[in-house]
């Protein structure tokens, strides 16, 4: 039979357990009262705890044998048993086909049109085959939706950019952290600001950017990213680009706050999308010159967007009276109304255009001799020549009209067809994923 225990017949070490127990909790309580902090409630978000390279400890270490070197590649890829090479530390800002001095070697490239820009690989026997280091004082990245405000420092340690950008509130200082505002050089008083701006020409007022039917924007010379940060709010997707210019590595900025982005240039050849990809480009101040070369640019842009897509321009021509705007203006008009693009807003700095969606116009433009016509073979986007033409969409039932997100998610898109993904395959890989 079981038996009764009195608390007296406890065993002594089970009241001291109990008592130290209760001692350390107490203990803990008194010292979260000491340490508490005032801090902003973003600060709060970010991650407390972070590794660099140097700080694993040392049964991770053990398990890494890789040796530090330069290595390049050679006909047959062979990795050893220890694993690839790291590449020096000086290496840490590395990015395969934008080697500056490799490019610089390069003698027969067109500078005008800023192909030194583009992405010039070098022979495979002077390709880097090593792992680029993270710096000494890497950092886990904060997480979105903190990290659209803020980024570690040392993770990307480029100070030229808030000192020459501070004054547009691109980004600014602030302690261990890079803060940002959320400011453009055309939009100081933040992105949002501009957005519903934007919204307001494209709508005559009546709505916002959603309203207007933009689902997917093309960012040129995007900076770091404000711009579609603060479209994806309202479930308008971006991707941006920038080249790898005098402005350091924009880009870096832009992913380490989880943005989209790639390293990319305007210059001699088409942008690496499919044509008819986005309801808006946008540039705002993206230093490219719309107006040169014929509009060669201009017309890379009227093959990515859709009919009835815009075309944002917010740069000094738009408003400016004085120097040669008013000549880069006029050519720009010129160029656009050959193209039949209809300027439809201009407000502030900024002047929209739309793609008209009827081709008629631009069919007896051409039988005018003052447009040039693609071939309609001309399909390809990767590695192309940038050409001095307008693609015509003859046949107007390829062109579908595409629902919002989310259902433009599950939607199959006709041009898929053109690299042999049926919508009997897209449904089984739907229903498989």
């Amino acid at each position: 039979m079981g038996r009764w225990c009195s608390p007296a017949s406890a065993e002594p070490r089970s009241v001291q357990l109990l008592l130290l127990g209760v001692a350390l909790v107490a203990a803990s309580f008194y010292a979260g009262t000491l340490f508490h902090s005032s801090a902003s409630p973003a600060l709060i978000l970010l991650p407390s705890v972070s590794r660099s390279p140097g700080t694993s400890n040392p049964q991770d270490a053990s398990e890494f044998t890789n040796k530090v070197g330069v290595t390049y590649r050679t006909a047959s890829i062979s990795v050893p048993d220890y694993g690839l090479d790291v590449c020096p530390l000086e290496y840490n800002e590395h990015i395969p086909c934008h080697d500056a001095a490799y490019i610089r070697s390069l003698r027969n490239l067109d500078r005008s049109r800023h192909e030194d820009l583009e992405a010039k690989c070098p022979p495979r026997e002077e390709s880097l085959f090593c792992l680029v280091p993270p710096p000494n004082d890497y950092k886990i990245p904060i997480r979105w939706p903190t990290s659209r405000d803020y980024v570690w420092r040392s993770n990307v340690n480029h100070s030229h950019l808030s000192e020459v950008k501070g004054g547009q509130n691109w980004v600014h200082e602030n302690g261990k952290l890079w803060w940002f505002p959320g400011g453009g050089t055309h939009f100081k008083r933040g992105a949002s600001e501009y957005i519903e701006r934007l919204g307001n020409m494209t709508t005559n007022s009546t709505g916002d950017l959603r309203s207007a039917g933009v689902v997917q924007v093309l960012d040129v010379g995007c900076g770091v990213a404000s711009f579609s940060a603060y479209l994806l709010p309202l479930d308008i997707h971006t991707m941006s680009f920038a080249p790898k210019d005098g402005h350091e590595n924009q880009i870096q900025f832009a992913l380490e706050r989880g943005i989209g982005a790639m390293i990319s240039v305007l210059a001699t050849k088409q942008l690496p999308y499919p044509g008819n990809s986005f309801e808006m480009v946008h540039c705002s101040r993206c230093r490219v010159d719309w107006h040169e070369n014929d509009g060669i640019l201009l017309k890379e842009v009227d093959r990515l967007l859709r009919p009835n897509g815009y075309f944002v321009y917010s740069a000094p021509p738009a408003y400016r009276k004085d120097k040669d705007f008013p000549i880069i203006w006029e050519k720009l008009i010129n160029i656009t109304s050959a193209m039949c693009w209809k300027l439809i807003a201009k407000h502030v700095q900024t002047a929209i255009w739309i793609k008209p969606e009827d081709e008629s116009c631009r069919q007896k433009n051409a039988d005018m001799g003052i447009l040039n016509i693609c071939d309609p073979g001309d399909t390809s986007s990767w590695q192309a020549p940038l050409m001095n033409c307008v693609r015509l969409n003859t046949d107007q039932s390829k062109i579908q009209k595409l629902p919002s997100r989310p259902e433009r998610l599950l939607f199959y898109s006709r041009s898929l067809e053109i690299i042999g993904q049926s919508i009997s395959i897209a449904y089984k890989r739907e229903r498989t994923s």
